[in-house]
């Protein structure tokens, strides 16, 4: 039997957080954390905060127990803080779980690019705005972008096996986004 991991999938909107947890999450056979899908389902506007944090906080212990029963988890909610990051590490050091950090940055020009090729943000019943260029720029300075120190606390990723059977069958309904749910 394999540990149970977590991973932290850390960047911007347009970084490619989406993608890569998708991709980690059948590798793994884990369940993926992304409030954005969670927001969605709910009918909550993705720039409400308050709400964020309640998803992430019930996400974070939904995680936690996920984690000791020795399932994989891949949180993707951006970690801008390197304070964040630290306090899911934790957590998964606590629950005896591997813990790994998928570091996605691209340049302001590039992140800009794929959220407007994606207007997820505004879409209806999604979010109250678009992202502006000027969000991003703004971002792009305040993240706290892991150092070589930070990274070094991490398990690195196993390589990929040739012919890795996909995981996805352990979780029979895809991502832990309660809209990919039989009804």
């Amino acid at each position: 039997m394999h540990p149970a991991r977590l991973v932290i999938v850390c960047g911007l909107p347009g970084a490619g957080k989406t993608t890569r947890a998708v991709e980690l999450e059948v590798r793994f056979g884990a369940v993926r954390m992304s409030p954005d899908d969670w927001l969605e389902r709910l009918g909550v506007d993705v720039w409400d905060e308050e709400a964020r944090g309640r998803i992430e906080s019930i996400q974070g212990d939904l995680a936690a127990d996920l984690l000791r029963a020795g399932t994989s988890v891949v949180v993707e909610w951006g970690t801008w803080m390197r304070s964040e990051r630290d306090a899911l590490r934790q957590l998964a050091i606590d629950a005896g779980a591997l813990v790994h950090l998928e570091f996605l940055d691209a340049p302001v020009d590039t992140l800009w690019e794929r959220v407007t090729a994606r207007g997820r943000e505004q879409r209806p019943g999604i979010g109250s705005r678009a992202i502006v260029r000027d969000d991003i720029v703004a971002w792009s300075d305040t993240i706290e972008r892991p150092d070589a120190d930070e990274l070094a606390t991490y398990h690195p990723l196993p390589p990929v096996v040739a012919g890795e059977r996909s995981a996805s069958a352990s979780y029979p309904y895809g991502s832990w986004n309660p809209q990919s749910r039989p009804r």
